[in-house]
C-alpha cells in the first residue's frame, strides 16, 4: 500500500469550491478518499460534487454548503457528511475570510470580529465537533490551512495574520490535547497562491513582478502545489508528525 493512500478514509473540506480546498478534495480523491465539498453556496459545491465524481466515480464526492461563521450550519455539515459517509476520518479546515485591507489601526470592530470568528473559532467548534469519533476509533488528521502570514508582519493585512498565528497555536495546543488519542494536528502555511481569495494580492502585475524578484523560486503558487501536502498531512505518510506549520511559499520567508 503507497503511504499516501487514502482509500477508505472519508475527507471533510471546508471552502472547497474553488482555490486550495478544490484541488485538495480532487487530489484527495485521486488517493481514493470519499470527500465532503462545502462553501457558502450549493450550487458552487454541487459543481464541484460533480466533476469529481465524473472523474473518480459517482459516490466519490457529496456537497454540503455551510457558512463557517454560523455554528448550527457547521454542524449540520458534520452531520450530513456522517450520514452521507457514515465517518469522518480527516478534517481539512481551509475556509477563511479577509474583509479588510489597510492598516491595523483603521480596521472597524465588526470586521476585525469577523476575521477572528471565521478563521479562528470556526475552525475551533468544526474541531470540537468531529474529535468524538476520531479519539473513539483511536485515529484522525485535521488539518489547518493556516498563512505565512502567521509568521511575518504585514501593514496591509495584519488582522487576518494574527488569525493565521493563531491557527498555528491552536494546532499545537489540540494536538497536545489529541496526541494521545492519536489524532494529529497540523497546520500548512502557504505562501501568496494564485486563488480568487487572494485576488487582491496578485492581480496586479507590478506587484507580482516585484513579489517574484525576491522569491527564490521567482514565482506565486498555484492551488494544486498545496494540495499535496494536504494528502501528505491527511495519510499514513505524516503519521509521526503533529503540531507542526508546513510552510510552502516558493522561499519567502526563508
Amino acid at each position: 500500500m503507497s503511504l499516501f493512500d487514502l482509500t477508505g478514509k472519508v475527507v471533510l473540506i471546508t471552502g472547497s469550491s474553488r482555490g486550495i480546498g478544490k484541488a485538495s478534495a480532487i487530489a484527495c480523491a485521486a488517493q481514493g478518499a470519499k470527500v465532503v465539498i462545502s462553501s457558502r453556496k450549493q450550487d458552487a459545491c454541487d459543481a464541484v460534487a460533480a466533476e469529481i465524481n465524473a472523474g473518480f466515480g459517482e459516490g466519490t464526492a457529496i456537497a454540503v454548503a455551510a457558512n463557517i461563521s454560523d455554528k448550527a450550519a457547521l454542524q449540520h455539515l458534520v452531520d450530513e457528511t456522517r450520514r452521507g459517509f457514515g465517518r469522518i476520518d480527516v478534517l481539512v479546515c481551509n475556509a477563511a475570510s479577509n474583509p479588510y485591507y489597510g492598516p491595523q489601526a483603521g480596521i472597524p470592530d465588526d470586521q476585525f470580529r469577523k476575521i477572528l470568528d471565521n478563521n479562528i473559532i470556526s475552525n475551533h467548534w468544526l474541531i470540537s465537533m468531529v474529535v468524538p469519533e476520531m479519539r473513539e476509533r483511536r485515529d484522525g488528521s485535521i488539518v489547518i490551512v493556516s498563512s505565512i502570514g502567521g509568521l511575518r508582519g504585514s501593514t496591509v493585512i495584519g488582522a487576518y495574520c494574527i488569525s493565521k498565528a493563531a491557527d498555528m497555536q491552536l494546532a499545537r495546543n489540540l494536538a497536545h490535547e489529541y496526541g494521545p488519542d492519536n489524532i494529529r494536528v497540523n497546520c500548512i502555511a502557504p505562501g501568496l497562491i494564485k486563488t480568487d481569495f487572494a485576488k487582491a494580492l496578485w492581480d496586479d502585475e507590478a506587484k507580482v513582478a516585484e513579489r517574484n524578484a525576491t522569491t527564490p523560486l521567482r514565482r506565486i503558487g498555484e492551488p494544486e502545489e498545496i494540495a499535496g501536502a494536504v494528502v501528505y498531512l491527511a495519510s499514513a505518510a505524516s503519521a509521526f508528525m503533529t503540531g507542526q506549520t508546513m510552510v510552502i511559499d516558493g522561499g519567502v520567508t526563508i
